[in-house]
């Protein structure tokens, strides 16, 4: 009697613990789902902060308050036109922020594990240091002769509609193949200069203007609004130097950053072609593995 009671005690323990997984199903799938679903949150308030995504959201919550007064109040003739609203609203939006959205994913397809990151040679690495030091050369001498120039340097996102819009150069990085490329009255002097690597590709291309409104009224000449207008296209860091006050900036990511010199502006490509300690390149996981680390320190302190 007694070992069947503990016998039946056991097997109802088992049963019911056996339970708790049935319902929870798989418990490391659970966290994954919660972590996959803040990392959409993240990337999603992370958008809206950097577009006119902000705008959007005010204007739907606007929407949505409209739309449940008018159903709570039983207004016919405008509920009848926010359900009419509703079911074409999703392709406004995409037609009216296409922009935006395709910014938007083209950074989520460039982004990538810093471990996974494709290791450069001694010689690869040797030549690019050569071109930086060249290319800084280039646009100091262009800063202090108050030459306009604009030089677009790739990185990840690949720029060949770009280059197809000007004139194939192939050449290696020398400071002076630069200068000549944007002295005054050259065939090639107005258009942008693309780098790929330690070689430039192409020289005289167009680049796609800005389209931000908030810069319409601002003192930003062509060369500005194309180099951020290529900016937020592409990952590509773009180099300019005024041909008005000959002072330098550069545009990546969509922000323009001004008043560089010979060695801030080789430290900056530098660290963006040949490693560094950037945060705004780092991803969403190495940001977060930071604060973590940043924290266990303090607690063990």
């Amino acid at each position: 009697m007694v070992s069947g009671t503990v016998a039946e005690f056991f097997a109802g323990l088992w049963d019911q613990f056996t339970g708790i997984f049935t319902l929870v199903k798989n418990p490391l799938v659970d966290i994954l789902d919660i972590l996959l679903v803040a990392f959409i949150f993240y990337k999603a308030v992370q958008f809206m902060r950097e577009t006119r995504a902000e705008q959007l959201i005010k204007g739907i919550a606007i929407f949505a308050v409209v739309f449940f007064l008018s159903s709570f109040l039983s207004m016919r003739a405008t509920s009848w036109l926010m359900r009419a609203v509703i079911q074409n609203g999703i392709l406004a939006i995409i037609v009216l922020f296409q922009p935006e959205l395709r910014s938007a994913l083209e950074r989520m397809g460039r982004s990538k594990l810093r471990g996974i990151s494709k290791a450069v040679s001694d010689q690869e690495y040797e030549k690019m240091q050569n071109a930086i030091v060249e290319l800084c050369k280039a646009v100091h001498s262009l800063h202090m002769s108050k030459t306009g120039a604009l030089i677009v340097m790739e990185r990840e996102t690949m720029l060949g509609d770009i280059v197809q819009t000007g004139t194939i150069v192939d050449a290696a990085v020398s400071k002076e193949l630069l200068c000549n490329l944007f002295y005054p009255n050259t065939p090639l002097h107005d258009g942008a200069v693309v780098i790929r690597g330690s070689r430039i590709v192409a020289a005289g291309c167009i680049l796609p203007l800005t389209q931000r409104k908030e810069l319409e009224d601002s003192q930003l000449g062509t060369r500005h609004r194309a180099s951020l207008g290529c900016s937020e296209n592409s990952d590509a860091l773009v180099i300019v130097v005024s041909e008005e006050t000959g002072t330098i900036s550069v545009a990546q990511n969509g922000v323009l950053e001004r008043n560089f010199n010979f060695a801030s502006i080789r430290s900056r490509v530098e660290t963006t072609f040949l490693g560094g300690d950037d945060p705004k390149d780092e991803n969403f996981i190495v940001r977060l593995k930071k604060r973590l680390w940043k924290k266990g320190g303090r607690k063990r302190g």
